[in-house]
């Protein structure tokens, strides 16, 4: 059987017409072939479409339960050409992002998911909250389209895009006896009982602000270590050592914390949006990098 879609429009043209002269015309071709088709349709299917009289053409009952399968026929067909266009416009499908636990407190990414939002509200987003290095294979893998991680090594299959830097701050207890200073050296801290993350757990700022530590020639006095930046933040805020992390996590302001200004210079990090080089980058992973890239920085 080799029905082809252009059968089923002659044959829908005829179907409705019931007269094979104002078919043609409606087509824009000569009757002889749209004649010669309908018939090559007939042996194709093998079944009589039309009952023909000199004086009408007429519907068989095959012939009118083929006419309504056709029509369904066309329909799911330019619904399925006008769905690959919306999803090679991006205007729906989904796009699937994995970010760390600070991403929602960065501006910068949570304007530019609302405004994605705003502009594609057909797309389904997928966020999924999952840390740097756990992030890393899914994106190679292509189980995630884009990443929104901290800077660490990332293998040769990805590749990434600076979002922004920001400062570092230490966190204390309002209590402590930093916490009227506008701003602080690491030295003061190397004493404190620091609330740090295990390094088991796999987030960047494990490495990077063990590194801003040792830079400065500083063993850290590790009293507890835990998995999540908010539970470090509940630790400080019960008086139970002090702390550092991003500025992006200054929108978590429980009462009990402050927090400091560190005066080191290479006190910062860094916020990456990262993407595979292997797979496709698809119109809404452009949309969202364009988005992601251009909003003004916090």
């Amino acid at each position: 059987m080799n029905i082809e879609l252009r059968h089923l429009r002659y044959f829908i043209a005829v179907a409705e017409e019931l007269h094979f002269g104002r078919a043609a015309q409606r087509l824009n071709i000569s009757q002889p072939p749209l004649s010669q088709q309908i018939r090559i349709l007939e042996q194709q299917t093998g079944a009589r479409l039309f009952a023909r009289t000199n004086r009408s053409v007429q519907l068989t009952a095959a012939g009118q339960q083929f006419l309504q399968d056709a029509r369904a026929i066309l329909l799911n067909v330019a619904k399925a050409a006008e769905k690959a266009a919306r999803l090679h416009r991006g205007e729906e499908g989904e796009l699937r992002i994995g970010f760390t636990s600070s991403a929602p407190f960065i501006r910068r990414v949570s304007d530019a998911l609302s405004a994605f939002r705003q502009h594609y509200p057909a797309v389904h987003l997928r966020m999924q909250e999952i840390n740097t290095r756990q992030q890393l294979a899914p994106l190679g893998e292509g189980q995630l389209d884009l990443g929104v991680m901290r800077n660490t090594q990332l293998p040769e299959t990805l590749d990434y895009q600076l979002l922004l830097s920001e400062p570092m701050y230490a966190l204390v207890h309002h209590t402590h006896r930093l916490a009227t200073r506008a701003s602080i050296a690491l030295s003061e801290l190397a004493d404190e009982p620091l609330v740090f993350f295990d390094s088991q757990v796999g987030t960047a700022l494990y490495g990077e602000i063990l590194g801003l530590l040792q830079r400065n020639d500083i063993q850290p006095n590790i009293a507890q270590e835990v998995g999540e930046a908010m539970t470090i933040i509940g630790l400080v805020s019960n008086g139970l050592g002090v702390s550092i992390l991003p500025a992006s996590f200054r929108r978590v302001r429980p009462e009990d914390v402050v927090w400091i200004p560190l005066q080191e210079q290479d006190a910062r990090s860094e916020v990456w949006l990262v993407w595979s080089k292997r797979h496709e980058t698809t119109a809404l992973m452009a949309a969202m990098k364009s988005l992601l890239l251009a909003v003004r920085k916090q």
